[in-house]
């Protein structure tokens, strides 16, 4: 039962994407040839930005569909990781973009260009309202899932771009203020690298395998060694596999020589207590008098 109730999430969160996808397509297209007619850099700029968001999507939606794979001998832990690493290419290129935004909104700030406003102002606004309709889609998703949340973030900065440009649009139209569109282009871009870093800085972590931030070794540790028969919990190793799951495997000493039995009695306590620190795969190696290195932190 639990595993029909996931690939029925799974389901929703594609064919979201999959929406978000042709819409996205739809804004690109009309912003490319608005662009040419009207002779508007921003409305290119923005059909560029549009464009990756597409690519980011595609990349987003070819994750979840492999995610969603059954291990195998050769692939133990399935595509698990898929998503893990679209979020991290989608927030590389949510910077990467950021970066070329601003040199245009400089290079366009110092060399404004008087444009066809109106044709600006409207495809901005079916920007916004195809953009919208995108992150309406995803929010639900995008606070549960690291790679959902890398898709949400392109579309709703997306958003916040054309917004940008109607804003420019609607004053290069009645006051013929044209540097207004490169400062807005450039604040946005700014905002971009920022939602952008968190994320590549979280889903790095992930992929190093770095111990999460709130998961505390010394007193997990600690706490196993309360148990009555555990002498000592060294050799730790603590990463997060994707969104849902935390592993842990470690060396637990005991106080004597105990049965298989015995040690599986022991092991239940001892998962009650990692478990607590919201850890659920654990793998523990049971040692008595091994002469090994005794550090929680060993490398091997």
């Amino acid at each position: 039962m639990h595993q029909h109730s996931g690939h029925t999430h799974h389901a929703v969160k594609g064919k979201n994407l999959w929406y978000s996808i042709l819409l996205n397509i739809g804004i690109t297209v009309a912003q490319i040839i608005g662009g040419i007619i009207s002779g508007s850099l921003s409305l290119l700029s923005d059909a560029l930005h549009n464009f990756s968001d597409v690519v980011s999507l595609i990349i987003s939606y070819i994750a979840n569909k492999i995610a969603g794979k059954e291990a195998s001998y050769n692939k133990t832990f399935g595509y698990k990781r898929a998503e893990i690493i679209a979020a991290f290419v989608n927030a590389l290129s949510l910077i990467v973009i950021a970066i070329i935004l601003i040199k245009e909104a400089v290079v366009r700030f110092f060399h404004p260009e008087p444009i066809e406003s109106n044709m600006v102002i409207w495809l901005a606004i079916l920007a916004i309202a195809g953009n919208g309709l995108s992150v309406l889609l995803m929010k639900k998703d995008s606070k549960t899932n690291m790679n959902m949340r890398s898709a949400y973030l392109h579309l709703l900065t997306d958003m916040l771009a054309s917004v940008a440009v109607l804003i420019g649009g609607l004053l290069m139209k009645f006051y013929q203020v044209f540097w207004v569109d490169s400062l807005l282009t450039a604040i946005i871009a700014l905002y971009l690298i920022f939602v952008g870093w968190d994320l590549l800085r979280d889903s790095f972590k992930v992929l190093m395998l770095f111990t999460p931030t709130e998961i505390p070794l010394k007193t997990i540790a600690s706490k196993v060694c309360e148990i009555e028969e555990v002498k000592n919990m060294h050799h730790i190793h603590v990463w997060q596999l994707n969104e849902n799951e935390v592993h842990l495997e470690a060396h637990v000493d005991f106080n004597k020589d105990i049965t298989l039995s015995e040690f599986d009695e022991i092991l239940v306590k001892i998962e009650k207590e990692i478990h607590a620190y919201g850890i659920n795969h654990i793998n523990i190696q049971p040692e008595f008098d091994k002469p090994d290195n005794k550090s929680i932190i060993v490398q091997d």
